[in-house]
């Protein structure tokens, strides 16, 4: 998609005149959901509802979950885009949803992309998380960490982070490794496991013979 495209994407999705010039957001998500989710970015931050449209979007996320009814119509190629966009305005004024919020479920329903809504709104809550200047970082180990360890790993990691940078630590358990850790912090990779080492002493040897 081009820079224009982008930008009749932000006009789109704004109540603004003064949308054509775009506002980038803190940080690039690819693909065509990062390209609606940019534009929504755009237009949020010149109506100044970036944290209202990130509550909406979790919010109705989270109904699309709940209700097999509303994702099925969501997901539905059989019925017209003009129906889905017509229908989508009416919810989202009934439940009192920003015009950018309503903007976008509207576009998204008449360009035949509702398909990817999800997307859009995952894309969005990673922008939205770079705005406030959170680091994500995912830590997988072999058993789960209690109390202490946590706490050191957090204070190992904060080191890495900027003045204006917090941490959002998750953890997850995966017993493949045998022992040590993998840790992801925004696109910094380090695979300390013991099973990457085995693997990497396996090919060695295999290369070997």
């Amino acid at each position: 998609m081009s820079f224009a495209k982008t930008n009749m994407l932000v006009r789109s999705l704004s109540t603004s005149a003064a949308a054509a010039q775009m506002v980038k957001p803190p940080v690039q998500v690819f693909g065509l959901e990062g390209r609606y989710a940019s534009a929504l970015y755009s237009a949020a931050s010149k109506s100044k509802a970036l944290d209202v449209v990130e509550k909406e979007l979790i919010q109705f996320q989270q109904s699309i979950k709940s209700d097999a009814k509303l994702k099925e119509f969501i997901l539905n190629p059989t019925l017209k885009r003009s129906f889905k966009a017509d229908a989508l305005k009416t919810v989202a004024t009934k439940i009192n949803f920003s015009p950018t919020t309503s903007n976008l479920l509207a576009l998204l329903a008449e360009n035949g992309r509702l398909q990817k809504l999800e997307g859009v709104i995952n894309a969005y809550k990673i922008m939205m998380s770079a705005h406030r200047g959170e680091v994500t970082c995912e830590v997988i180990t072999a058993k789960p960490l209690d109390a202490a360890q946590k706490q050191s790993l957090e204070a190992a990691l904060k080191k890495f982070l900027k003045g204006n940078e917090t941490l959002q630590l998750t953890s997850k358990v995966d017993p493949a490794l045998l022992g040590g850790m993998v840790v992801s912090i925004g696109d910094k990779y380090v695979d300390m496991s013991v099973a990457s080492k085995v693997k990497k002493y396996t090919e060695l040897i295999s290369a070997a013979v």
